[in-house]
């Protein structure tokens, strides 16, 4: 880095004070040595007639004897001599030395160095004026700061390269991948569409679930299309002073414009592109010029710049209007959780560098997986590597994988419980959420029970669907709130009494029944209508309180029919659990015995003698 003017006349200044302070000392080296003698020793010697001369200072008496004594210089014939000035002045020294008629010389005050004078009264504003210029650089060098350049952005741009990752390396997809195809051709041949006059989308809004790949679908295309990738945060705009965000996103489009055709990719856009004038105490000054900036320049784009934006969300919700009417983001593409086949692929991708045991079966990982994203999947395999790592094991398991997926679903493993009245508490608490699962028709399969605490949970009962669900008919989930009311209906009937443990269970059930009731048309007194019920929150809607859609009798009616709900489906598995409660007891008994069970050797407990002694599903 170039050194600057104030680097260099502060190394000048340090050297003129090693100079001066080198020649100061030198000067006072080269003075003629003398002999130190005690101020009395001195006056006697005046007495004796035995000084010539004596030359007063402010410190000190310097002289010349007459003739050299045993004190001073008798063997080198020295005769001069020095005496301290006592603290207190001596009334009676020069009336003694007028009567002995000595030669008394005064030594004016001596000068103080100059160069020292001058270094001592500069150096502090020198070194302020230092501090000064290097935080200027420095805040020009973060981008921050109050002489920081406000008006860029950091960006990722590869200058000359395009990004590595192509259409290829994003497992499943495929819709997404067909909708940004003609991006990816117009960026590659932009005349065609030109030619005929034809208009590409300017923006693209990826929505979807966090983790699902929306950045890694957007390196894909710039990829695809071989232009350079500008890549930034929405929140990289925002700072305290309003207008910089403005300034930083006009020099995203102008760096992006000087490399045309290129692709700018801005990461949850709903950071500044929320709808204006919402959230408590109105609008954000800065957040919403940085907006009508970037409405501005994207209103702004002729058909020849050749610039496309894309950006990503997980909260279209709450995105401005004007954000999202044609010559904008006009084009939003919905990026989904992805099935069990897309999972296989993407397990696929994240373990080709792995070295996998031969009982590993990808299909089996990505079914006993629904509902995770990529970047789950990612997780799962790195936490399966990680096991087997600690294990010094050559290759990953599938008995890694599983432990991995419990880790992932259910929580870490604990210490078991040290009280055997709540182990058996828990073990029947689990055998119940299990029992009532393999006994009503159309719940998913039970994969796993254990009474090992995982997480928050002291035990987890953990069912597996058969395939992705995108409907949820009645009758499916009158039967999950049932598997959930299991564990405290098998307390009642086994203790007499309930517990805490299910305060989860109430929880998801009464969370569940309300959506039945309120959102979903599932209630005969209610009938096929909705109403705006629980929380919202302040920052992400336009309103601080919700309005009530509906009168105090319609509101008591509502809790009467989740509450209905609720307790028709406890009643059920109460019912259940009391027509078996031999298997119950085996069941708990089993898991007090192995704390932890498959669906095979769940089915083989509740079945000993095949299927149909207790009842078929």
């Amino acid at each position: 880095m170039e050194r600057f003017p104030w680097q260099r006349a502060l190394g000048l200044l340090v050297v003129l004070l090693f100079v001066s302070l080198l020649v100061q000392n030198l000067t006072r080296n080269s003075r003629p040595q003398s002999h130190v003698i005690p101020y009395s020793s001195f006056k006697q010697e005046v007495r004796d007639g035995n000084v010539a001369q004596v030359t007063l200072s402010e410190r000190e008496i310097r002289g010349e004897l007459v003739r050299p004594t045993s004190g001073v210089g008798k063997e080198a014939g020295n005769r001069d001599f020095s005496t301290p000035l006592p603290p207190i002045e001596d009334p009676t020294l020069l009336p003694l030395l007028e009567e002995r008629k000595i030669e008394v010389r005064i030594q004016p005050k001596e000068q103080e160095n100059f160069w020292w004078l001058l270094l001592a009264n500069s150096l502090p504003w020198v070194l302020l004026l230092g501090f000064w210029f290097w935080s200027m650089r420095r805040a020009q060098n973060m981008r921050m700061g109050p002489f920081g350049n406000f008006g860029q952005v950091k960006v990722h741009v590869q200058e000359g390269k395009v990004p590595q990752v192509t259409f290829t390396d994003v497992a499943g997809m495929e819709n997404s991948k067909r909708e940004l195809i003609e991006i990816v051709d117009f960026l590659r041949n932009p005349e065609k569409y030109e030619k005929i006059g034809g208009k590409v989308p300017k923006g693209v809004l990826l929505m979807g679930p966090p983790g699902t790949g929306k950045t890694l679908l957007a390196r894909a295309v710039a990829g695809e299309a071989g232009v350079p990738f500008f890549s930034t945060s929405a929140s990289e705009f925002i700072e305290m002073f309003v207008g910089v965000g403005a300034a930083r996103v006009r020099d995203l489009f102008e760096k992006a414009r000087a490399k045309a055709p290129s692709m700018i990719f801005i990461d949850e856009i709903d950071a500044v592109g929320r709808s204006r004038g919402t959230g408590l105490g109105g609008g954000h000054d800065e957040r919403e010029q940085t907006l009508n900036q970037l409405l501005g320049e994207m209103d702004g784009f002729e058909g020849h710049e050749q610039v496309i934006v894309i950006a990503a969300t997980n909260r279209p919700d709450v995105l401005d209007p004007a954000l999202l009417r044609p010559g904008r983001f006009d084009r939003q593409v919905v990026i989904d959780l992805p099935t069990v086949e897309e999972r296989g692929l993407i397990l696929l991708v994240h373990t080709r560098k792995i070295p996998l045991g031969p009982d590993v079966d990808l299909t089996v990982i990505a079914r006993a997986t629904p509902g995770m994203s990529g970047a789950d999947l990612e997780n799962l395999c790195n936490e399966a590597t990680l096991f087997a790592a600690r294990e010094d094991q050559s290759l990953v398991t599938m008995h890694d994988f599983d432990r991995a997926k419990d880790k992932v679903l259910m929580g870490i493993e604990r210490p078991g419980l040290s009280s055997e009245t709540e182990k058996r508490i828990t073990a029947y608490h689990e055998a119940g959420h299990t029992l009532v699962a393999r006994l009503l028709p159309g719940v998913d399969p039970v994969h796993k029970v254990t009474i090992i605490p995982r997480g928050s949970a002291l035990g987890v009962t953990q069912l597996l669907p058969e395939g992705d669900r995108h409907y949820y008919p009645k009758a499916y989930l009158l039967g999950k709130i049932a598997v959930n009311m299991g564990g405290r209906a098998a307390e009642m009937l086994v203790f007499g009494d309930t517990s805490t443990g299910a305060q989860s269970d109430l929880k998801h059930s009464t969370d569940l029944a309300e959506k039945m009731v309120c959102q979903w048309g599932m209630s005969e007194k209610i009938g096929p209508v909705t109403f705006s019920r629980g929380e919202e929150h302040v920052f992400l809607g336009k309103k601080i309180a919700q309005e009530k859609s509906y009168s105090e009798q319609m509101g008591w009616i509502i809790d009467q029919e989740i509450e209905e709900i609720v307790r028709s489906c406890e009643r059920r598995s109460f019912e259940v659990l009391q027509k078996n409660a031999d298997a119950l007891d085996r069941l708990a008994a089993a898991l007090l015995e192995r704390e932890e069970l498959q669906g095979v050797e769940i089915d083989a407990i509740l079945w000993p003698e095949g299927r149909g002694v207790i009842g078929d599903r």
